[in-house]
């Protein structure tokens, strides 16, 4: 019995590492199988000897509990972690039965320290995994807000020449049809609706910026090379002569290199060359930042919580943005249509 229970709790643990095997299904399934045949000595009135089986089951039953930990979903975590952890205190019973309660009682507390350290260590690393998505997310959050802030800005002056345009045709000289004076009325009046809305509607947005302690009214191209003059490694700036981006792409470019850089100082501090690149492809334009920092952080090889904001945002223009190693060092590209979508 303990061969058979010994090769199920080693099937669990593989079968935790498939895609379709849920972990609460493995380590449940594992600690009640183990479990039973833990109480089904007794009853049978047999008693197991100290075998390597009994050790063969209890690894994988201790990786079980620590997966269970880390990655169960909801309320069912403290179950499908318990039953695991239970069973590797109470495995000891097959060996033990029967004998001095308390004898027994003491080996079984004993043998469920390491079951409590992996609980441990998964809860660790449980907590960690939720704020790094809970970082993720406030960087999503913050790069729509600053999106939206840049819509905002970018509508409002084109609305507002709209306006413009329709005020100074109904004061041109000489008579206007009543159609058309009626018509040009309408769309002064459809406009400035339109940036109250606008007005009413980013305020909140404005706020929740302000208190995230960042400015969304950030340069474009044209700033490029003010940000990489102060940077220290010195770091080269390439840029397509004349180069034309529409204002949203222009700012995207910017913020890419800002958080590029940002990062080669958190993460890179003994690189000592930076390369920073804005080139016209098509109809689209490739940002790309390298470095020959090679010891680059953990947080800086998950592409960073910055970065994980700029993806969408590059998603959402169309592009798309990649960071990983290269060479010696690490790089970020982007690559964004020069014509917003």
């Amino acid at each position: 019995m303990e061969v058979i229970s010994a090769c199920l709790a080693l099937a669990a643990m593989v079968a935790v590492f498939a895609p379709r095997v849920p972990v609460a299904v493995a380590a449940g399934a594992a600690g009640a199988v183990s479990l039973a045949i833990t109480a089904a000595q007794p009853l049978l009135g047999r008693q197991s000897e100290a075998t390597v089986w009994m050790m063969v089951e209890t690894v994988p039953l201790l990786v079980l509990v620590l997966l269970a930990a880390r990655g169960a979903p909801g309320r069912r975590a403290a179950v499908v972690t318990a039953l695991p952890g239970l069973a590797v205190a109470l495995i000891l019973v097959r060996v033990l039965w029967p004998g001095e309660l308390l004898l027994m009682a003491g080996a079984c507390a004993a043998w469920s320290l390491p079951a409590i350290a992996a609980a441990g260590a998964g809860l660790y690393l449980r907590s960690l995994d939720g704020a790094r998505r809970r970082a993720v997310a406030e960087a999503r959050r913050a790069q729509r807000l600053a999106l939206a802030g840049d819509l905002h800005d970018y509508v409002a002056h084109d609305v507002g020449g709209m306006l413009v345009q329709a005020q100074a045709a109904r004061l041109v000289a000489g008579p206007v049809p009543p159609a058309v004076a009626e018509a040009l009325r309408r769309i002064e009046e459809a406009g400035q609706r339109a940036l109250a809305s606008l007005d009413r509607t980013v305020e909140m947005l404005h706020d929740r910026q302000d208190a995230l302690g960042s400015d969304h009214r950030l340069p474009g191209v044209e700033g490029l090379e003010s940000l990489v003059e102060g940077f220290s490694p010195a770091a080269d700036l390439t840029v397509t002569p004349g180069l034309d981006l529409s204002r949203e792409t222009s700012a995207t470019v910017y913020r890419v290199v800002t958080e590029a850089l940002t990062n080669v100082r958190r993460h890179a501090v003994q690189a000592t060359r930076v390369e920073v690149a804005v080139t016209r492809e098509g109809r689209n334009v490739r940002v790309r930042i390298t470095d020959d920092g090679g010891g680059h952080s953990e947080a800086s090889r998950r592409g960073g919580f910055g970065l994980a904001g700029l993806a969408e945002r590059a998603e959402i223009l169309g592009g798309s943005l990649e960071a990983g190693p290269i060479g010696d060092g690490w790089h970020v590209t982007a690559l964004l249509p020069a014509e917003a979508a």
